[in-house]
């Protein structure tokens, strides 16, 4: 079995254990949609539109007190090794749920009764912890089409490979490593939105991956914040509160 750690405790693309890979984020790269986002996480590539609040299609799914929230994660036919089917699948559907459960708790969504949100995400390249990067990008774009939010909401993923728990796990860490650990949170709430498990940790090794995914997570809510002050107050104001 090949080791994804080196003797100097470096990982296969040189990162350190808990090191983030390179991460930007742009707002407002649609001109057709109310909000929008563009986010690079590593290799990942992925563009998200959002439109509304407007009128619900079809009229059953509007509720009396609140907005309705839609999500569609779609992975483009030439966003994985091999040519995608363009069909969505099982783990696309999957995800497109726990991307909206993740959002759902940041947003006022009482403040527009009888109408719809509608989040679609388009990724052009995926590189594991594409729903995590999806997750942040959404957010972003949500706040860019001026939805009420009562904060934003980051993701991440922590995992173990070679017996170590690491951070932002790529698509080969997350593909023969022995678990993987999404974290979405609310930064400023300091509420946690999204926590799935897939493998198995100690007790201890969970603690030790929550605080990583924690602190990962503060450092990508302030290129968030950075993003949406850049597209609204220019670059000269990002660094000012």
């Amino acid at each position: 079995m090949i080791s994804l750690i080196d003797e100097k405790g470096h990982r296969i693309d040189g990162r350190k254990l808990d090191e983030l890979r390179p991460l930007k984020i742009e707002v407002g790269i649609l001109k057709n949609a109310d909000g929008s986002s563009y986010i690079e996480f590593g290799k990942n590539k992925i563009v998200v539109a959002v439109y509304g609040p407007k009128s619900v299609h079809p009229k059953h799914l509007s509720l009396p007190d609140r907005s309705f929230l839609r999500c569609r994660y779609h992975m483009a036919p030439f966003s994985t090794d091999t040519r995608k089917h363009p069909q969505p699948s099982r783990r696309e559907i999957e995800i497109s749920k726990v991307i909206r459960e993740a959002l759902e708790p940041a947003l006022i969504l009482e403040e527009y009764p009888r109408t719809g949100i509608d989040v679609y995400l388009e990724v052009l390249q995926a590189d594991g912890g594409s729903r995590c990067a999806g997750i942040t990008a959404s957010a972003v774009a949500l706040a860019d089409a001026g939805i009420s939010m009562r904060d934003m909401v980051v993701a991440c993923a922590v995992g173990k490979i070679s017996g170590q728990v690491v951070l932002d796990l790529d698509d080969r860490e997350d593909k023969e490593g022995e678990a993987d650990m999404p974290i979405a949170i609310m930064p400023n709430l300091n509420q946690t939105t999204l926590l799935q498990l897939d493998g198995i940790l100690t007790p201890e090794e969970f603690e030790k991956g929550f605080k990583m995914a924690l602190n990962a997570c503060r450092h990508i809510y302030e290129v968030q914040r950075e993003a949406l002050i850049n597209k609204y107050f220019g670059e000269d104001e990002s660094g000012e509160e």
